[in-house]
């Protein structure tokens, strides 16, 4: 068998494993220990992520035509590539946190969602929250208010009796049910 045929299946994999990927992420991985390395595979692995070492002209062919083709430029030396399908900013936030404890980690470069990153660019797009602690923000954000009306009408309850919490809360049904009837429709 020609050496061609023989890394045609390793393209192939490379290719299917970026085909719907949301962010590659190009690390050089010198200098870690294998119980470092370990334990940064363990850490990606638990955030979706998944983890590869792959010849650097084998990756080369895999992303040419593709977005992530302008990865091509930094694909020197020992390369490792962390892929990921679901969360576009996992594979940065988890290696650039673990480069803090193993300094020989060196993010290279990426490409999160179509746009390409050097490695500043990717420090900060590590420092974007996940999705899930996003979300958590917003669902806070939006519990506040109610949290607070609650809050009023359990004082005005303790202090002035049922009488004035059920005037306070016709007020509050009242002035939203007013201002929509003053704004015009359109």
């Amino acid at each position: 068998m020609a050496k061609v045929e023989l890394k045609q299946p390793i393209v192939q994999e490379i290719s299917e494993n970026i085909k719907d990927a949301q962010s590659v992420v190009v690390v050089d991985y010198r200098g870690l220990t294998v119980a470092e390395d370990t334990q940064l595979r363990k850490a990606l692995r638990e955030a979706g992520v998944s983890y590869k070492v792959y010849k650097n002209t084998l990756v080369s062919r895999a992303v040419e035509g593709t977005e992530f083709e302008s990865l091509r430029d930094v694909l020197e030396g020992p390369s490792a590539f962390a892929i990921s399908a679901t969360d576009a900013t996992a594979p940065a936030r988890v290696l650039a946190k673990f480069a803090k404890t193993a300094p020989a980690l060196e993010i290279k470069a990426g490409v999160v969602e179509g746009n390409y990153y050097d490695a500043e660019g990717m420090k900060a797009i590590s420092a974007i929250p996940s999705r899930e602690e996003l979300l958590s923000k917003l669902l806070g954000s939006l519990q506040s208010p109610i949290t607070n009306l609650a809050r009023v009408l359990n004082q005005i309850a303790e202090q002035g009796g049922a009488a004035d919490v059920a005037v306070a809360a016709d007020a509050a049904v009242e002035e939203p049910a007013a201002e929509a009837a003053e704004t015009p429709a359109e």
